[in-house]
Protein backbone atom coordinates (compact mmCIF):
# COMPACT_ATOMS: atom_id res chain seq x y z
CA UNK A 1 0.00 0.00 0.00
CA UNK A 2 1.11 3.70 -0.86
CA UNK A 3 2.18 5.59 2.60
CA UNK A 4 3.62 8.67 0.90
CA UNK A 5 1.89 10.76 -2.20
CA UNK A 6 5.51 12.34 -2.24
CA UNK A 7 6.84 8.48 -3.30
CA UNK A 8 4.50 9.41 -6.60
CA UNK A 9 6.07 12.34 -7.96
CA UNK A 10 9.28 13.61 -9.52
CA UNK A 11 11.69 16.01 -7.72
CA UNK A 12 10.51 18.78 -10.28
CA UNK A 13 7.23 18.68 -8.84
CA UNK A 14 8.21 18.11 -5.10
CA UNK A 15 9.99 21.28 -5.48
CA UNK A 16 7.45 22.87 -6.80
CA UNK A 17 5.20 22.46 -3.76
CA UNK A 18 7.72 24.33 -1.66
CA UNK A 19 9.53 27.03 -3.28
CA UNK A 20 10.70 30.24 -2.02
CA UNK A 21 11.81 33.49 -2.66
CA UNK A 22 15.13 32.79 -4.21
CA UNK A 23 14.34 29.74 -5.03
CA UNK A 24 11.65 31.92 -7.50
CA UNK A 25 14.06 34.41 -8.71
CA UNK A 26 16.48 31.54 -9.24
CA UNK A 27 13.67 29.70 -11.67
CA UNK A 28 12.67 33.27 -13.05
CA UNK A 29 15.78 35.03 -13.64
CA UNK A 30 16.90 37.86 -13.01
CA UNK A 31 15.77 39.51 -15.81
CA UNK A 32 12.40 38.44 -15.88
CA UNK A 33 12.81 39.73 -11.96
CA UNK A 34 13.51 43.43 -13.10
CA UNK A 35 10.88 43.39 -15.91
CA UNK A 36 8.40 42.80 -13.20
CA UNK A 37 9.80 45.49 -10.67
CA UNK A 38 9.95 47.92 -13.63
CA UNK A 39 5.82 46.63 -14.52
CA UNK A 40 5.03 48.23 -10.75
CA UNK A 41 7.02 51.02 -10.84
CA UNK A 42 5.10 52.01 -14.24
CA UNK A 43 1.76 51.84 -12.46
CA UNK A 44 1.39 47.56 -13.22
CA UNK A 45 -0.17 45.46 -11.06
CA UNK A 46 1.63 43.22 -9.18
CA UNK A 47 -0.33 40.39 -9.52
CA UNK A 48 -1.19 40.76 -13.72
CA UNK A 49 2.45 40.33 -14.11
CA UNK A 50 2.96 37.49 -11.90
CA UNK A 51 -0.61 35.38 -13.38
CA UNK A 52 1.33 33.89 -15.79
CA UNK A 53 4.26 32.60 -13.56
CA UNK A 54 1.16 31.21 -11.52
CA UNK A 55 -0.54 29.85 -14.15
CA UNK A 56 2.73 27.79 -15.19
CA UNK A 57 3.14 26.25 -11.72
CA UNK A 58 -0.45 25.47 -11.38
CA UNK A 59 -0.51 23.84 -14.77
CA UNK A 60 3.13 21.87 -13.90
CA UNK A 61 1.16 20.66 -10.57
CA UNK A 62 -2.20 19.70 -12.18
CA UNK A 63 0.10 17.36 -14.40
CA UNK A 64 2.17 16.01 -11.65
CA UNK A 65 -1.45 15.12 -9.85
CA UNK A 66 -3.16 13.38 -12.68
CA UNK A 67 0.70 11.58 -12.92
CA UNK A 68 0.40 10.75 -9.13
CA UNK A 69 -3.14 9.00 -9.77
CA UNK A 70 -1.69 6.77 -12.13
CA UNK A 71 1.64 5.85 -10.65
CA UNK A 72 -0.75 4.89 -7.36
CA UNK A 73 -3.15 3.28 -9.48
CA UNK A 74 -0.20 0.58 -11.16
CA UNK A 75 0.97 -0.17 -7.59
CA UNK A 76 -2.48 -0.78 -6.34
CA UNK A 77 -5.31 -0.95 -8.68
CA UNK A 78 -8.12 0.33 -5.97
CA UNK A 79 -5.41 3.43 -5.16
CA UNK A 80 -7.91 5.88 -6.30
CA UNK A 81 -10.79 4.42 -3.29
CA UNK A 82 -7.96 4.12 -1.06
CA UNK A 83 -6.12 7.68 -1.88
CA UNK A 84 -8.50 9.27 1.10
CA UNK A 85 -7.79 6.81 3.82
CA UNK A 86 -4.47 7.13 2.61
CA UNK A 87 -4.28 11.24 3.57
CA UNK A 88 -6.06 10.45 6.71
CA UNK A 89 -3.38 8.22 7.73
CA UNK A 90 -0.42 11.12 6.77
CA UNK A 91 -1.96 13.65 8.08
CA UNK A 92 -2.07 12.05 11.48
CA UNK A 93 1.86 11.54 11.35
CA UNK A 94 3.18 14.37 13.93
CA UNK A 95 5.90 15.31 11.78
CA UNK A 96 4.88 15.74 8.36
CA UNK A 97 6.51 18.13 5.90
CA UNK A 98 4.38 20.95 4.23
CA UNK A 99 4.58 19.19 0.89
CA UNK A 100 3.19 16.13 2.07
CA UNK A 101 0.68 17.71 4.11
CA UNK A 102 -0.55 19.91 1.00
CA UNK A 103 -0.78 16.77 -1.10
CA UNK A 104 -3.01 14.91 1.72
CA UNK A 105 -5.13 17.66 2.15
CA UNK A 106 -6.42 18.63 -1.67
CA UNK A 107 -7.16 14.64 -1.49
CA UNK A 108 -9.53 15.37 0.66
CA UNK A 109 -10.88 18.54 -0.80
CA UNK A 110 -9.24 20.69 1.68
CA UNK A 111 -7.05 23.52 2.31
CA UNK A 112 -4.81 24.70 4.78
CA UNK A 113 -7.53 27.15 5.55
CA UNK A 114 -10.01 24.78 5.09
CA UNK A 115 -8.75 21.70 7.51
CA UNK A 116 -8.33 24.71 10.39
CA UNK A 117 -12.41 25.82 9.86
CA UNK A 118 -13.87 22.04 9.57
CA UNK A 119 -11.55 19.81 11.40
CA UNK A 120 -10.08 22.52 13.84
CA UNK A 121 -6.21 21.48 13.66
CA UNK A 122 -7.73 18.14 15.33
CA UNK A 123 -6.27 14.86 13.83
CA UNK A 124 -9.06 13.04 16.20
CA UNK A 125 -11.99 14.62 13.01
CA UNK A 126 -10.33 13.40 10.51
CA UNK A 127 -11.84 9.60 10.53
CA UNK A 128 -15.14 11.49 10.81
CA UNK A 129 -14.72 14.04 8.23
CA UNK A 130 -13.40 11.42 5.70
CA UNK A 131 -15.76 8.81 6.04
CA UNK A 132 -17.98 12.06 5.20
CA UNK A 133 -16.24 13.07 2.31
CA UNK A 134 -16.16 9.28 1.05
CA UNK A 135 -19.67 9.35 1.32
CA UNK A 136 -20.84 12.03 -0.29
CA UNK A 137 -18.53 11.52 -3.27
CA UNK A 138 -20.52 8.07 -3.67
CA UNK A 139 -23.67 9.80 -3.29
CA UNK A 140 -22.43 12.20 -5.92
CA UNK A 141 -21.68 9.55 -8.34
CA UNK A 142 -24.63 7.64 -8.40
CA UNK A 143 -26.31 10.44 -8.77
CA UNK A 144 -24.48 11.49 -11.83
CA UNK A 145 -24.71 7.92 -12.94
CA UNK A 146 -28.72 8.34 -12.85
CA UNK A 147 -28.79 11.60 -14.35
CA UNK A 148 -25.76 11.27 -17.44
CA UNK A 149 -25.55 7.93 -17.41
CA UNK A 150 -22.40 5.95 -16.86
CA UNK A 151 -18.91 7.72 -17.89
CA UNK A 152 -16.91 5.30 -20.09
CA UNK A 153 -13.28 5.17 -21.08
CA UNK A 154 -9.66 4.13 -20.79
CA UNK A 155 -6.46 6.23 -19.94
CA UNK A 156 -3.29 5.24 -21.13
CA UNK A 157 0.31 6.32 -20.66
CA UNK A 158 3.12 5.62 -22.54
CA UNK A 159 0.79 3.86 -24.74
CA UNK A 160 0.29 1.54 -21.92
CA UNK A 161 -3.53 1.18 -20.67
CA UNK A 162 -3.64 2.30 -16.68
CA UNK A 163 -7.32 2.29 -15.55
CA UNK A 164 -10.44 2.82 -16.68
CA UNK A 165 -12.31 6.89 -16.79
CA UNK A 166 -15.23 6.63 -14.71
CA UNK A 167 -17.06 9.14 -12.16
CA UNK A 168 -15.39 8.29 -9.43
CA UNK A 169 -11.66 8.79 -11.11
CA UNK A 170 -12.75 12.28 -12.25
CA UNK A 171 -14.46 13.94 -9.23
CA UNK A 172 -11.55 12.68 -6.89
CA UNK A 173 -9.55 14.04 -9.31
CA UNK A 174 -11.29 17.12 -9.52
CA UNK A 175 -11.72 17.53 -6.00
CA UNK A 176 -7.73 17.39 -5.41
CA UNK A 177 -7.20 20.05 -8.41
CA UNK A 178 -9.90 22.35 -6.48
CA UNK A 179 -8.04 22.60 -3.58
CA UNK A 180 -4.60 22.40 -5.10
CA UNK A 181 -5.25 25.66 -7.14
CA UNK A 182 -6.70 27.43 -3.90
CA UNK A 183 -3.89 26.37 -2.03
CA UNK A 184 -1.45 27.33 -4.69
CA UNK A 185 -2.90 30.94 -5.57
CA UNK A 186 -3.28 31.79 -2.18
CA UNK A 187 0.32 30.86 -1.27
CA UNK A 188 1.73 32.85 -4.42
CA UNK A 189 -0.17 35.66 -3.52
CA UNK A 190 1.96 36.02 -0.24
CA UNK A 191 5.07 34.26 -1.90
CA UNK A 192 5.11 37.01 -4.45
CA UNK A 193 3.50 39.70 -2.19
CA UNK A 194 6.39 39.46 0.39
CA UNK A 195 9.52 39.28 -2.41
CA UNK A 196 8.40 42.03 -4.69
CA UNK A 197 7.92 44.28 -1.52
CA UNK A 198 11.57 43.97 -0.88
CA UNK A 199 12.61 43.92 -4.05
CA UNK A 200 10.96 47.04 -5.46
CA UNK A 201 11.40 49.41 -2.82
CA UNK A 202 15.05 48.12 -2.84
CA UNK A 203 14.72 49.24 -6.89
CA UNK A 204 13.16 52.26 -6.20
CA UNK A 205 15.56 53.30 -3.41
CA UNK A 206 18.55 52.52 -5.31
CA UNK A 207 17.32 54.53 -8.07
CA UNK A 208 16.72 57.28 -6.29
CA UNK A 209 20.59 57.18 -5.19
CA UNK A 210 20.83 55.66 -1.74
CA UNK A 211 23.45 53.24 -1.29
CA UNK A 212 22.28 49.56 0.31
CA UNK A 213 23.37 48.45 3.87
CA UNK A 214 22.87 45.28 5.85
CA UNK A 215 19.67 45.67 7.66
CA UNK A 216 20.17 47.91 10.87
CA UNK A 217 23.81 48.55 9.59
CA UNK A 218 24.40 51.83 8.04
CA UNK A 219 28.25 53.09 7.48
CA UNK A 220 27.82 56.93 7.23
CA UNK A 221 24.30 57.45 8.16
CA UNK A 222 23.71 59.40 5.52
CA UNK A 223 22.50 58.69 1.75
CA UNK A 224 21.88 54.89 2.65
CA UNK A 225 19.23 52.90 3.02
CA UNK A 226 17.98 49.19 4.32
CA UNK A 227 15.11 46.87 4.35
CA UNK A 228 13.16 45.43 6.63
CA UNK A 229 14.87 47.33 9.95
CA UNK A 230 12.88 47.24 13.45
CA UNK A 231 13.18 49.89 15.62
CA UNK A 232 10.06 50.88 17.99
CA UNK A 233 7.87 49.46 15.20
CA UNK A 234 8.99 47.68 11.87
CA UNK A 235 9.16 49.03 8.59
CA UNK A 236 9.75 47.75 5.48
CA UNK A 237 12.92 49.98 4.54
CA UNK A 238 14.61 52.66 6.16
CA UNK A 239 16.38 55.19 4.28
CA UNK A 240 18.64 57.67 5.68
CA UNK A 241 19.40 61.33 3.65
CA UNK A 242 21.64 63.79 5.67
CA UNK A 243 21.44 66.89 8.36
CA UNK A 244 19.21 64.10 10.80
CA UNK A 245 16.71 63.70 8.39
CA UNK A 246 15.45 60.17 6.82
CA UNK A 247 12.25 58.40 5.67
CA UNK A 248 10.71 54.86 6.83
CA UNK A 249 8.64 53.03 4.24
CA UNK A 250 5.84 50.59 4.30
CA UNK A 251 4.88 48.93 1.51
CA UNK A 252 1.74 46.59 0.53
CA UNK A 253 -0.17 45.04 -2.72
CA UNK A 254 -3.14 44.96 -0.72
CA UNK A 255 -6.34 46.10 -2.22
CA UNK A 256 -8.38 49.03 -1.70
CA UNK A 257 -10.74 47.72 0.50
CA UNK A 258 -7.85 46.73 3.19
CA UNK A 259 -5.38 49.73 2.83
CA UNK A 260 -6.35 50.81 6.13
CA UNK A 261 -4.20 47.91 7.88
CA UNK A 262 -0.79 49.38 5.91
CA UNK A 263 -1.70 52.55 8.15
CA UNK A 264 -2.33 50.65 11.18
CA UNK A 265 0.72 49.13 10.97
CA UNK A 266 3.22 52.13 10.69
CA UNK A 267 0.77 54.78 12.72
CA UNK A 268 2.83 53.96 15.75
CA UNK A 269 6.14 54.87 14.14
CA UNK A 270 8.56 57.19 15.68
CA UNK A 271 8.94 60.14 14.31
CA UNK A 272 12.23 60.35 15.67
CA UNK A 273 14.83 58.01 16.61
CA UNK A 274 18.23 57.83 17.59
CA UNK A 275 20.56 56.42 15.21
CA UNK A 276 24.45 56.82 16.17
CA UNK A 277 24.15 58.64 19.07
CA UNK A 278 21.46 60.92 16.83
CA UNK A 279 18.75 62.24 16.73
CA UNK A 280 16.65 61.59 13.25
CA UNK A 281 13.95 63.14 12.26
CA UNK A 282 11.98 60.11 10.00
CA UNK A 283 9.68 60.98 7.93
CA UNK A 284 6.74 58.27 7.12
CA UNK A 285 6.05 57.20 3.46
CA UNK A 286 3.13 54.78 2.66
CA UNK A 287 2.82 52.42 -0.54
CA UNK A 288 -0.53 51.11 -1.30
CA UNK A 289 -2.01 49.24 -4.52
CA UNK A 290 -4.57 52.10 -4.65
CA UNK A 291 -6.86 53.51 -2.30
CA UNK A 292 -10.97 53.28 -2.32
CA UNK A 293 -12.99 56.12 -3.21
CA UNK A 294 -14.70 56.17 -0.13
CA UNK A 295 -11.29 55.95 2.20
CA UNK A 296 -10.48 57.56 5.14
CA UNK A 297 -6.60 56.39 5.28
CA UNK A 298 -5.14 60.21 3.44
CA UNK A 299 -6.92 61.93 6.76
CA UNK A 300 -5.81 59.03 8.77
CA UNK A 301 -2.42 59.37 7.06
CA UNK A 302 -2.04 63.38 7.44
CA UNK A 303 -3.12 62.86 11.50
CA UNK A 304 0.38 60.80 11.85
CA UNK A 305 2.32 64.12 9.45
CA UNK A 306 2.52 60.73 7.25
CA UNK A 307 2.67 60.45 2.95
CA UNK A 308 0.34 57.84 0.82
CA UNK A 309 1.11 56.83 -2.24
CA UNK A 310 -0.86 54.64 -4.99
CA UNK A 311 1.20 51.74 -7.57
CA UNK A 312 -1.62 52.13 -9.44
CA UNK A 313 -0.68 55.76 -10.27
CA UNK A 314 1.37 55.80 -13.21
CA UNK A 315 5.15 57.16 -12.59
CA UNK A 316 4.60 57.08 -8.56
CA UNK A 317 8.36 56.81 -7.90
CA UNK A 318 8.22 60.26 -9.26
CA UNK A 319 5.71 61.30 -6.57
CA UNK A 320 8.17 59.84 -3.85
CA UNK A 321 10.80 61.78 -5.25
CA UNK A 322 8.59 64.71 -4.39
CA UNK A 323 7.47 63.87 -1.22
CA UNK A 324 10.94 63.66 -0.15
CA UNK A 325 12.15 66.99 -1.57
CA UNK A 326 9.26 68.56 0.38
CA UNK A 327 10.16 66.21 3.60
CA UNK A 328 14.12 65.67 3.17
CA UNK A 329 15.23 68.61 1.33
CA UNK A 330 15.67 66.06 -1.70
CA UNK A 331 16.72 66.78 -5.17
CA UNK A 332 16.86 64.31 -7.72
CA UNK A 333 16.39 64.55 -11.63
CA UNK A 334 13.04 62.11 -11.51
CA UNK A 335 11.09 65.35 -9.42
CA UNK A 336 11.22 67.98 -12.79
CA UNK A 337 11.34 65.20 -15.49
CA UNK A 338 8.56 65.73 -18.04
CA UNK A 339 6.31 62.44 -17.79
CA UNK A 340 6.74 61.84 -21.40
CA UNK A 341 10.83 60.76 -20.09
CA UNK A 342 9.95 58.74 -16.83
CA UNK A 343 9.55 55.17 -18.28
CA UNK A 344 12.57 55.43 -20.28
CA UNK A 345 14.61 56.89 -17.30
CA UNK A 346 13.04 53.97 -14.87
CA UNK A 347 13.90 51.92 -17.62
CA UNK A 348 17.70 52.22 -18.07
CA UNK A 349 18.51 52.49 -14.31
CA UNK A 350 16.75 49.53 -13.57
CA UNK A 351 19.55 47.52 -15.00
CA UNK A 352 22.16 48.71 -12.96
CA UNK A 353 19.85 47.60 -9.41
CA UNK A 354 21.75 45.15 -7.83
CA UNK A 355 18.87 42.88 -7.15
CA UNK A 356 20.63 39.76 -5.96
CA UNK A 357 21.58 41.76 -3.00
CA UNK A 358 18.14 42.66 -1.57
CA UNK A 359 17.17 38.55 -1.83
CA UNK A 360 20.03 38.26 0.45
CA UNK A 361 18.02 40.29 3.32
CA UNK A 362 14.89 37.19 2.87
Amino acid sequence: MVKSFLDLLDDDAISLLDANGKEVIQKLGINTARDIVLDVMLGKNLRDSTELLTRRRLAALNIAGVAMILKGIKRDRNFVEKMPEIAEKILKRKRISKGEKWIALWVLGLTGKASQNVLRDKASMLTEYRTRYVEINEDTVNKAIIDFGRLEGEIYLDQKLITELNWQFMLQLMGMIGSQTLTIRGSEKSLYGKLFEKLVLGSLLHILGFAYAKSGEPTSLKKEFWLSSTGERESDATALWGAGKGARFDIGFIGRGNTEISLDKVSRFAREVELGQKKWYMATIIIVDRIGERSKIRELAQNIDGDIVQMSMTYWPQDIAKILRIRLQFEHPLIEMPHSEVSAYLSDAMKTVPIEKFLLSE
